[in-house]
Order: C-alpha cells, then structure tokens, then sequence
C-alpha cells in the first residue's frame, strides 16, 4: 500500500508540476496589446491625487492624524550625509547597520512627511519634503552597502559610472516617485529642478540600467538556481516607478514588457506546491512582492491580471503564509526566517480577497493592529495606499487563525502538524528535507522544531545579524547556518555540507488522524568522509501524546556519533535517560519538558552558547541571550544502530 500511496503522490506531483502555467504573466499579451491596454501616465490616477480632497476625505482620519502629529517631529529635519567610511564598514569590518540606518532614516522621514503633507494638504511639510529628495538624490548610492560587489575595485564604495539596481535602490525609486505623484505641483510651485532632479535620477539609476543591463537577480544563475525574492521585490518597484513617472508612454510599455518576462523567471521554476524556501520572513517579499506586482498591474490596466489569481500555484504561494504559522506570535523559521517576523496584515488581507481565499483574509485581518497608526515601513511603500482606503473593511473584518492540523509540501519537502486542527494547544512540530542549496540556506537537511501551547521547546536559531560574512565564501563559519547547530547529528566528525548534491533522500510522508510523519535518509547530506551508508531518520507527531524521532543508521565505520538539539531554555541533564527543559508558559509559569533518550546509547551534556560575535546580536534580539545546544554522545559508536528520541510534556 505505502509503495502504491508514493507512486500515486510522485504522479499527482508530476502532474501539478506539468500543468503549471509557463509563461502566466508575460504569455498574455503582445508589448502592442500591452500598449493598448496600459493607461496612459498622464492619466493614470492609482490613487487619489492630493488635491482630490473629497477622495481624501475618505482615508483613514486616525492615521492621517498620526501621521501629522509624527511628521511634526521632522519640521526642519537636518538631514544626515553618509559618509563614505560609513559603506567602507562593510570590508573593514563587516558592518552594514551603520550605513543603512542613515539611509532608512532619511527615507523613513521622508515617506511620514509626504504623507502627513497629502493628509493636511496645507504646504508645511513641502519644504522640508524638497530637503528630503534633494538630499537622497545627492547621495551617490541608493543601496545597501553590503550589496555592492565584491572586487578590489569597489572595495566597499560604489562606482558612480557604473550604476546597478539592487534592492534599496529600487525601494527608493518607488518613495521618490510617489513623491513626484503626490506633491509634483507644489514642488513645481517652489522650483520645477526638484521633479526634474527625481526623474533624471531615477532614469539614470533604475530604469536605464534595468533596460540595457542584465542583472543575476533576474533569471535564475549558472548553476541553476531559480531567482529569489530580489526578482519580484525590485521588479514591484521598477514597476511602480515605471507606471508613475515615465512619461514617454513607448518606453513605459517597454519596461512592463521586459518586467513581465523577468517575473516569469521567478514564477515558472517556482515549486507547484507554492512553498517558499526562504521562510514566513522573506515571503513578505517573494510571494508577496509577485501579488504587489500583479496588484499594480491590475490598476494600471483596468484589471487586465486578474485572472492571474485563478492560477493554483500562485494561489498555493499565497496560502503559505497562514499554512506556517505555529501559533500567534511564532512562525516557521528554518534557514534565514525569523521566529516571530512581522505579519502585513493588509497586504495578506487583499492577497486573500483576490485569491477568493476565506482563511487568508481573516489571517490578514487578525495582524491589522489598531496601534500601528502613524506606522510606515521603509520598505514596499506603495502598499500603504492601498489600506488608506480600507480601514473600514478591515474594522469590519472578521478576524481569525487557520492554524491547520497537517500541512505538507511536496516541492519544498517541508511538513507541519499539530495536535488539534485550529488550536495552538498542545504539540506542534515541523521537520523538513529538501536539499542545501535552497535561498537563504542552512545545513539543515532532516532538522526539526517542536512547540507546545505555541511556545518554543527544541528550535532552529534561524539568522542572526547579517553582515559581509553572511552571503560569502564564509556563510558556514556562522555558527548557526551548520547543522552541528540544529537538531541534527554529527557524524565521525563530520557535519553536513552546502551545495545542491547534499540533500535528502527517500522521502516520505504519512498521516492520519493520530499522527503525521516525515521520514528521509539525510545520509547524502553529509560527506563521503563521514561514512554514512544510510541514516534514515523519522520524525512523528503523536496526536495528543507525544514527538518521536527514530534514526536508523548505517556507517562504513563508527568512530564517533554525537546528536545534536537546540532550545532557549535551560536543561538538566543529570538524569540519565531523560533530558529536563525548564520551559516557561506564554504568561510565564514555569513548565518542563522532557527528552527521553537511550541512557545505555548516549550520554548527555549541554552547553550555553555564547552570543559575542556581530552575527549573534540578531539572535539575542530573537531569542534572548539564552541559545543551548544539547549534545547526546553515542558511548560505543556502532556501523550499525538505532536511536529513539521522545518529547513529553508530562
């Protein structure tokens, strides 16, 4: 039966795969029929003008009072230069906060003073909106200086004769842009060099680098790897900028022509299943960033994409969000996710509503928090105009969390499950397989997380602090990117490698109303060094009962074989047999865990890492200084041997 059940799933998957849709966005229309349908610039209105007061009349007063009220604060803002050893940190010493948080500063300010200005529309905020644009189009980089590329040439500076878009440029192509829809004529009343200044630099920046150049992010690279949220994320704001400022209409057609295609690039080797290998966190900006994409389009071209959101995997992209979730505050965090990553409610809302998906938008709507007035983000501007208009859709939306009992994802190998369909109640564990070379990668092929209540028992770390090591040749000396720092075993030494070649293998997965299972051999994840025949691992929830990890394993030799588990929590460890995790419940109360283990197999000590290093600050900020990793040493290592693991709660 179960060879049968794998055959019919390998079909189904092969299917879903071959009828996916190549093509969806750019296989529509012609660049002619697109020109036909686009509006034109001079008269496309996606939002309201600001001297449309009627139409403002209607947006949300709450927030636009907040706005002013924060905007004050920013009346004769001195706005900061980035000093040229503020980009050069990113080689000297691997920093890249301190460059960014100048630059998202003046953004931040810039993007509250425009708003509160189409909000009380009386011309206070104009001067100092002008000081604003004047002061980032001086700066001779957009982006992040961890961005730049790596060469003894640039060395931590950008060539200004080179111009390239990553994704802050982008971002700030889109703010100036808005800047230009929204208070164009009261800055043509002051001077008309400001809208003159907005679009040369952004012409010279974004949009002729994007149309004469190719950039990796736009197709997927040498080696195969399929694009990641950079794709859909900056072509959301070359979109954007596109469609508001380029007034030669023939070029404009031309850009969404070419921004159709590299869209494709992200959607058609994206997996069927609609699962996002770079987490909860960065779907924010994958997924999410195709569906500002479509959403833009569609405003553009009188609805001409709607019939996008009848598309299954753009569907199942969209429903991964609430499918992650472990409870209300914790989300799937493997690789570089976030633990608890910031949920846009609106967005996730109006993805729901286009998608026809019920669950989504009462998600979306339950992240819609009425203290987040006045709030704007530095990142996906343009999103905040579309909840401007719907703040009473939202008060009247009903609110609620999907929390479903099993979810698993063929493509990205990913399994979730939890004691009781829409409950946070209980055990929660996810386990995933898949390969390490996937976005954002850890060496983390058969790792798991176990939660109970929604709260953390074993986790993954997820990131730290990014910094120039992070997405170098030495990613893998951070600590908590190898599997020696997940729940994983060493083997002989040797831990898993990076790169494709490494993943899991022999994949199953199984459920019922008692139980959800994942079982892989994780074996081919590690180095022919290590010795590995076959270590084939299981991870099983028991509905109501308790977590179950077997591990069968063969080895060309045994040397030595030490099994690794992550918690937040302090452990004891002197009862052999029985690993005790001094939990705490979601308003504090002490609670313990337990890991039991074979005593006659293993022996059991725990370390607290230390978070000392630049990377760790981003952990301390997730999890509190308070990482342990468990290590169970196997006392008479064997070629051939079985290790059971449970986690109770009793």
């Amino acid at each position: 039966m179960i060879k049968r059940w794998l055959f019919t799933c390998i079909f189904l998957a092969a299917g879903l795969t071959l009828m996916a849709q190549q093509n969806l966005l750019s296989g529509r229309y012609t660049e002619a029929q697109l020109a036909q349908l686009l509006i034109p610039q001079a008269t496309w209105k996606p939002f309201p003008p600001a001297a449309d007061r009627a139409a403002w009349a209607k947006a949300d007063p709450e927030t636009g009072k907040a706005l002013i009220s924060k905007a004050e604060g920013y009346l004769n803002y001195e706005w900061p230069g980035i000093p040229a050893v503020k980009s050069l940190l990113i080689v000297r010493t691997g920093n890249r906060s301190e460059y960014q948080d100048i630059a998202n500063r003046k953004r931040q300010a810039l993007a509250t003073l425009l708003l509160a200005e189409v909000y009380e529309n009386k011309g206070r905020f104009t001067d100092d909106i002008i000081n604003g644009v004047w002061s980032i189009c001086e700066e001779s980089f957009w982006g992040a200086s961890a961005h730049l590329p790596r060469n003894k040439e640039l060395a931590g500076l950008v060539d200004v004769s080179a111009p390239f878009v990553e994704l802050f440029s982008a971002e700030t192509a889109t703010l100036l842009s808005w800047v230009d829809y929204y208070a164009g004529p009261k800055l043509d009343a002051v001077s008309p060099q400001v809208r003159k200044r907005i679009y040369y630099e952004i012409n010279n920046r974004i949009f002729q680098p994007l149309m004469t150049k190719h950039h990796g992010w736009m197709s997927s690279n040498a080696n195969g790897r399929r694009p990641n949220n950079w794709n859909p994320w900056i072509c959301s704001n070359w979109l954007n900028s596109v469609l508001l400022i380029e007034k030669d209409d023939t070029k404009r057609v031309s850009a969404v022509h070419k921004i159709l295609g590299v869209l494709d690039n992200f959607l058609n080797p994206y997996p069927a299943d609609g699962g996002c290998d770079e987490g909860p966190g960065y779907w924010g900006a994958a997924a999410a960033s195709l569906y500002d994409n479509i959403s833009l389009l569609n405003l553009a071209s009188n609805n001409a994409f709607t019939y996008v959101f009848s598309d299954e995997k753009v569907r199942n992209m969209g429903q991964f969000i609430y499918k992650a979730q472990i409870s209300e505050h914790y989300f799937l965090d493997f690789a570089d996710a976030d633990p608890q990553p910031g949920m846009a409610g609106s967005m996730i809302y109006r993805f729901g509503k286009d998608i026809k998906d019920t669950a989504m938008m009462q998600f979306g709507a339950y992240y819609i928090r009425d203290g987040s007035k006045g709030a704007i983000g530095n990142y996906m501007f343009f999103r905040n105009f579309f909840s401007l208009f719907m703040q009473d859709e939202f008060k009247h939306a009903t609110k609620g969390l999907a929390l479903p009992v099993d979810v698993w994802w063929p493509d990205l190998q990913v399994m979730v499950a939890r004691d009781r369909q829409g409950s946070t109640d209980g055990f929660f564990v996810a386990a995933k397989g898949g390969n390490n070379d996937e976005s954002h990668n850890h060496n983390d092929i058969g790792s798991y997380v176990v939660y109970y209540d929604g709260r953390p028992v074993l986790i993954d770390v997820g990131r730290g602090t990014y910094t120039a090591k992070t997405f170098s040749n030495k990613r893998y000396e951070i600590w908590n990117n190898r599997s020696d720092y997940h729940n994983l075993p060493t083997v002989n030494g040797y831990t898993q490698l990076a790169g494709s070649r490494y993943k899991a293998e022999a994949v199953v997965y199984k459920s019922g109303a008692s139980y959800s299972q994942l079982t892989m051999n994780i074996g081919a994840a590690y180095p022919a060094e290590a010795g590995i025949s076959k270590w084939n691992r299981s991870i099983r929830l028991n509905r109501n009962k308790q977590v179950q990890i077997e591990d069968q394993v063969q080895l060309t030799r045994g040397d030595a074989i030490t099994q690794h588990l992550m918690t937040c929590y302090p452990v004891d460890v002197s009862v052999p047999g029985k690993l005790v995790i001094h939990a705490a419940t979601a308003t504090g109360t002490a609670k313990d865990f337990y890991v039991h283990y074979p005593a006659k197999q293993l022996v059991a000590s725990v370390e607290k890492i230390p978070l000392e290093q630049m990377e760790d600050q981003g952990v301390k900020q997730k999890w509190g200084d308070n990482i342990y990793r468990i290590s169970l040493k196997s006392i008479s290592p064997a070629t051939k041997d079985k290790f059971i693991f449970s986690v109770t709660a009793h």
